[in-house]
């Protein structure tokens, strides 16, 4: 029986990124696909693999009370005209307003996926309060709750966020054949391509250029370690979010060496003119680009906050180093200026991405959650 199935998420960019893997297997069993979310350039893609779009009036992701009203009213206005079988919402504000909305709209299945609570343990009180009672809120208009980081699902329970027959552990994964250890002939090729020599030691990092990212930390770190460190920051300026790198910022890892692409839509070719990879994030949920790096063999530094305990096994596969903290950070890269000791943190990774990271188990529970 053919289903209609709709994905709501603030912008375009998550529906390519996050959810391709989900969409296309629902396409490929037969299923209608609908993409609700601000129209942006990823949309013709997206279109031409066969998903069909909505755009939703009024999204963004900055908070704009009077846009986030105007967006809640444009997906009632959807709902009501398209009649999902499935409405599955993703991202913080869409998965509060997406839920409510879609329950009182009739969709007969309303199913959100945590991709990481706005608020960690480490969180003043009042916000956790603010950010967990919300989210108490909206789990009681949803179906499924799926929720892809351990320590999240633990404190859902413990804090009676979702009722327990809601919860389930969904993980994350990605495309292990499109990542994957470079051969040696393209590694040569990518690094001549960015105008980086074969010694030097490349720090890697994939994310919009955002402060939540620990961008900030990351330049100074690097700075602060000198040759033959040099860094990589692959990803997009991010000007509508408040805490975008100031440009000034980027300018002085420019002036320091460093290499910025801007947004690439060939991220599997950059990581191989990696040798370490860096997530220096103040939050994660289960981190995408840590996981992608680990598939294509490289050494993971991550800061010690959920998502990084996930992807990274210290002492194995990289380091774990304290949040906010350059100088913390520059001695969790330091002892990855030795080739031998990245080439064995690099196996591991790779073994446990094969181990723990295979996208095709999370999109298949993510279609059990759908027929149940």
């Amino acid at each position: 029986m053919t289903r209609k199935i709709a994905h709501l998420t603030t912008v375009d960019l998550s529906l390519r990124h996050l959810l391709l893997a989900q969409i296309e297997a629902s396409l490929a069993a037969g299923d209608e696909v609908i993409g609700i979310s601000a129209r942006g350039p990823d949309v013709p893609f997206l279109e031409g693999r066969g998903m069909r779009f909505v755009e939703l009036a009024g999204s963004t992701r900055s908070m704009r009370l009077r846009s986030d009203l105007r967006a809640a009213w444009s997906l009632w206005r959807i709902l009501r005209h398209e009649r999902p079988d499935v409405l599955h919402t993703h991202n913080p504000k869409p998965g509060v307003y997406g839920r409510v909305v879609g329950r009182l709209a009739g969709v007969p299945r309303v199913v959100h996926t945590t991709h990481g609570l706005y608020a960690d343990p480490g969180d003043p009180l009042l916000k956790r309060v603010v950010v967990y009672a919300i989210e108490a809120v909206a789990s009681r208009f949803s179906h499924v709750e799926l929720v892809q980081n351990p320590e999240d699902l633990a404190l859902m329970d413990r804090w009676h966020l979702a009722s327990r027959r809601k919860l389930r552990l969904l993980g994350n994964g990605v495309d292990l054949d499109r990542f994957r250890p470079p051969a040696p002939d393209v590694r040569r090729a990518v690094r001549r391509e960015l105008g980086l020599a074969d010694d030097d030691v490349v720090v890697g990092l994939v994310c919009r250029l955002v402060a939540e990212k620990g961008v900030p930390e990351l330049v100074t770190a690097v700075g602060r370690l000198g040759r033959p460190f040099r860094l990589l920051l692959v990803g997009p300026h991010d000007p509508e979010k408040a805490d975008a790198v100031p440009p000034a910022r980027l300018a002085e890892a420019r002036a320091a060496g460093g290499v910025l692409t801007g947004h690439r839509d060939d991220v599997e070719r950059l990581y191989a003119a990696m040798d370490v990879f860096c997530l220096p994030s103040h939050r994660e949920g289960f981190p995408r680009a840590a996981m992608e790096a680990a598939a294509c063999g490289l050494p993971v530094v991550a800061t010690d906050i959920r998502g990084g305990r996930q992807v990274v096994d210290p002492g194995r596969t990289g380091a774990l180093v304290a949040v906010r903290d350059p100088a913390a950070l520059a001695e969790g890269l330091r002892p990855f200026v030795d080739a031998g000791l990245r080439e064995r943190f690099g196996a591991a990774a790779r073994a446990k991405a094969l181990t723990d990271f295979d996208e095709a188990g999370v999109v298949a529970r993510v279609l059990d959650a759908y027929d149940r």
